[in-house]
């Protein structure tokens, strides 16, 4: 089996906590219960580009015992949990993916899980599908379709399928409402703030905290600071999430005006420079930056370097830039998704439901292999809400049900005052 991770000999600490993980993924379990009888991926082979931890361990572990042939490689060259790379590989899952690895290496890794000459993929960002198409052209016709994780992965999806590029079909895991009102808002709420807790030991208590971008990333930050007593300030491009979040309690302004007064910013845009040099320009002394967005190009960093004298790490994921006029800016996690580079990401009860879908959306896939054109999809509706069904009875949360009468009724249109 090829492989390329950092010491195999971590495989035992690894499992330990993916065992742990997988007690919070009641939903996932199940699948695998009932993958591990029907088979259905069986000889299917898979590519999956996801960040490497405790949680995608078990949805790998899923899709094996449905009867797939998998090989892994990393999302992000911070994410991945090297006890758990080890793991997998003991497992005979082949796995390519280093924490902290260059971006050669990055690359590299993606056209290694390439080799495997996918079947299906997933992908979390893109990057395996935008390598695919670039430089693997070869392999796209056996390629039944594909999943995406994120929504910087669905945004540049949907660009290629409208310009023409994109050879094969794609479910939006991202956009399924099991999926973004519970991992992008919660998920990625709490586990932002712990990555910055982790890597600075702030108190949240009382400080400025400015998030650009009120999407349900950006929504469940703003929460979660709020509910560490931080006085939160919004910044937006789009009228309707800037009066939400004025409606929900709120201040909302230009980061140009924000710039001026914030203690700590975080990125949740899925774009290029929201932070940039003019910014940098106004903040003021000891101002921290963390980013929450997929890639690394939320702040932006050679900007940052250009107006540097002195750099210096004071913490691991710390960086220190010292300006010529004195004042320090802090910029965490190189830039980097802040909750997988400096903490664990999103805990496993919320990336249950996500990799619920995943797993049964690739089973749709294979079910459905040459129906579908090569678009951007939606998660199919009756999955979405057997997810949701199953994490509820999972929580020993019971449903009401509509009588006949009110079926009737919700299907009619004569009634009326």
């Amino acid at each position: 089996m090829d492989y390329h991770i950092k010491d195999k000999s971590l495989a035992e600490a690894g499992k330990l906590r993916i065992e742990w993980a997988s007690r919070e993924m009641p939903v996932l379990r199940l699948i695998r219960e009932r993958f591990a009888k029907e088979q259905p991926l069986k000889n299917v082979r898979i590519s999956a580009c996801l960040h490497i931890t405790t949680e995608t361990a078990n949805l790998a572990l899923t899709l094996q015992d449905g009867g797939a042939s998998l090989v892994l490689c990393a999302s992000n060259p911070l994410s991945t949990q090297d006890d758990v790379a080890a793991a997998l590989v003991e497992w005979g899952l082949p796995t390519f993916a280093i924490k902290g690895e260059d971006n050669q290496t990055y690359y590299q890794h993606i056209k290694a899980a390439l080799e495997h000459k996918p079947q299906l993929t997933v992908d979390d960002g893109a990057d395996l599908v935008s390598t695919a198409h670039k430089e693997r052209t070869d392999l796209l016709d056996s390629i039944i379709g594909g999943t995406e994780e994120t929504t910087t992965g669905v945004v540049r999806l949907r660009n290629m399928a409208k310009k023409g590029k994109l050879k094969y079909p794609i479910i939006a895991v991202n956009d399924a409402r099991t999926k973004h009102f519970f991992d992008n808002r919660y998920g990625t709420g709490q586990s932002t703030i712990d990555g910055i807790t982790r890597a600075t030991n702030i108190l949240w208590a009382g400080k400025k905290v400015v998030v650009c971008g009120y999407g349900w990333c950006g929504r469940g930050i703003a929460r979660r600071a709020q509910g560490m007593g931080a006085q939160v300030i919004v910044t937006e491009v789009d009228p309707i999430p800037a009066l939400e979040a004025a409606m929900d309690g709120f201040q909302v302004m230009p980061l140009i005006e924000a710039a001026r007064t914030g203690d700590i910013f975080i990125t949740a845009t899925g774009d290029v420079n929201v932070i940039d040099r003019e910014h940098f320009l106004l903040m003021k002394d000891g101002a921290i930056m963390a980013n929450s967005g997929h890639f690394n190009v939320e702040i932006n960093i050679p900007a940052l370097e250009s107006l540097a004298t002195k750099k210096r790490q004071l913490r691991p994921f710390v960086e220190e830039y010292a300006l010529a006029d004195g004042r320090r800016l802090l910029l965490l996690g190189e830039g980097r998704l802040i909750n997988l580079a400096a903490a664990e990401g999103h805990p496993a009860s919320v990336m249950d439901m996500s990799f619920a879908n995943q797993a049964l959306c690739l089973e749709y896939l294979v079910k459905n292999k040459g129906r579908l054109r090569p678009q951007v999809y939606p998660v199919p509706e009756d999955i979405d809400r057997e997810v949701g069904r199953l994490k509820l009875e999972s929580m020993g949360i019971a449903l009401d049900s509509l009588t006949e009468e009110q079926q009737k009724y919700l299907q009619s249109w004569e009634e009326g005052t």
